[in-house]
């Protein structure tokens, strides 16, 4: 078996073919897998991808096509093609890759598009272009095997060979009426073990997971991953069979999701594309920095307050440090724990109190433990067993807070209807910091001074 994966030699040996005569390139080509070619294009030019391109049959170019990432935009390669080659290699992908790809162009390359492909191929790719991205709809391919409930064993298998010449993987095959609603799935096992006298609707499953074409395609990631799907079938409301959604559409999405969880968790706006250049991403980061210089004035205010403590108590100001920024990654722990229970699973009320109450447990212990450490230091470093204590009651007190804004936060924002992984990181933020200060600098000044 030949393992796929190209590296930075690959690239440059290519690219040095790119100025060589077109048969030692094309004859380079067929070294590589489809997708491999797809991360090629990331690093070469337009025109060098429509040369590689023009070398690849329609089936092999199709592919490259649709493995391209959306940062890499697939949609200029595609309308700068010539029209009858770019006929040709959208009539190839699958109608929502197609779908997918045409949606990012404006109308009119939309339009130039479309009014070259077969009616049958525009309808489908017209009618999915209706959907949301996100949603159902916009990841569901309308091709699919269906057969009718009344069907005998040898008018099915004759539909699904019959159907099957225009879809290149199936996985599963649907069962509807005579108005196409949904009625459930049949193996292709089932049916060819079946005695030849049993009608379909002996054999449907009408036990069976689907989705509407509004479901949110994070939901729709949920039902395959906890269902172990291949495909799920999309209905519309009056359950009529729209098309389906495969495992292979999923990892894209889990992959997009997840990139989105991580960008929102470090304050990054979901906009910036993590091939963007500088100025999308100081557009995309800068909002939220002010925001927490603003959040980070109100911990500078608790210092301001108990100042005249600071100026006598100098030894305070390097213990500061290590409350806050202890207090700042015990609270990013349970934020990253609890943001990740919350996406795994809707929490009940009961699971979302036990949550916060093993955070709050943790938090206190692990703050205990720390601050005994520090006081000992404070004992022997500082000769002062009284501030050693005043910090093991700041540091034990500040993790407890962490522990409790770090899981009850983001399931409050999630209560409310905001996304805990936005603003989270920020609220938490201010919250170690303020306490943590007040923790410190309140104690010293009643107990040191």
């Amino acid at each position: 078996m030949q393992s796929f994966d190209i590296d930075k030699s690959d690239i440059q040996k290519i690219k040095q073919a790119l100025e060589g005569p077109e048969d030692e390139l094309q004859l380079l080509l067929e070294d590589y897998h489809a997708s491999e070619l797809a991360i090629l294009f990331e690093s070469i030019p337009l025109e060098a991808q429509k040369r590689i391109v023009h070398l690849l049959s329609v089936e092999i170019a199709s592919q490259v096509i649709s493995e391209m990432k959306a940062e890499a935009h697939p949609e200029d390669l595609l309308i700068d093609l010539p029209s009858e080659k770019r006929q040709e290699i959208v009539e190839e992908l699958d109608y929502d890759d197609a779908t997918d790809i045409i949606s990012q162009l404006d109308k009119e390359d939309q339009h130039e598009i479309l009014q070259d492909l077969d009616s049958e191929d525009a309808v489908h790719i017209r009618n999915l272009m209706t959907y949301a991205e996100d949603t159902a709809g916009g990841l569901m391919n309308t091709e699919v095997i269906k057969v009718d409930a009344a069907m005998t064993k040898k008018q099915a298998i004759d539909q699904i060979v019959l159907q099957s010449e225009e879809i290149e993987e199936f996985y599963t095959i649907y069962v509807v009426d005579h108005q196409d609603v949904l009625q459930g799935i049949v193996s292709l096992k089932d049916i060819i073990k079946a005695k030849s006298g049993v009608s379909i609707a002996q054999l449907v499953n009408t036990n069976f997971v689907y989705v509407k074409t509004d479901t949110d395609q994070e939901q729709v990631a949920d039902l395959i991953s906890q269902y172990n799907l291949t495909s799920i079938p999309v209905v519309d409301v009056n359950m009529k069979l729209m098309g389906r959604v495969t495992f292979d559409d999923v990892i894209d999405v889990l992959e997009e999701e997840n990139t989105e969880d991580i960008l929102k968790f470090s304050g990054v706006s979901e906009d910036e594309q993590l091939s963007g250049n500088w100025w999308d991403a100081v557009k995309s980061r800068l909002p939220w920095l002010i925001l927490n210089l603003g959040t980070a004035f109100l911990a500078s205010s608790v210092i301001r307050y108990f100042e005249p403590t600071v100026s006598k108590l100098v030894v305070l100001a390097g213990y500061m440090t290590i409350i806050a920024g202890m207090g700042g990654n015990a609270a990013t722990q349970a934020l990253a724990v609890t943001i990740r229970r919350i996406t795994l699973s809707d929490l009940t009320d009961n699971q979302a109190y036990r949550t916060v109450l093993k955070e709050l447990t943790v938090g206190l212990i692990n703050g205990a433990v720390n601050g005994l450490i520090v006081c000992v230091f404070a004992y022997f470093y500082d000769d002062n067993l009284l501030l050693g204590l005043v910090i093991f009651i700041a540091m034990t007190g500040n993790l407890l807070i962490a522990g409790i804004t770090g899981a009850g936060i983001p399931l409050f924002l999630k209560r409310v209807g905001v996304d805990p992984a936005i603003a989270s990181s920020i609220i938490i933020t201010t919250f170690t910091d303020v306490f943590g200060f007040l923790f410190l600098l309140g104690l010293a000044s009643k107990l040191l001074l």
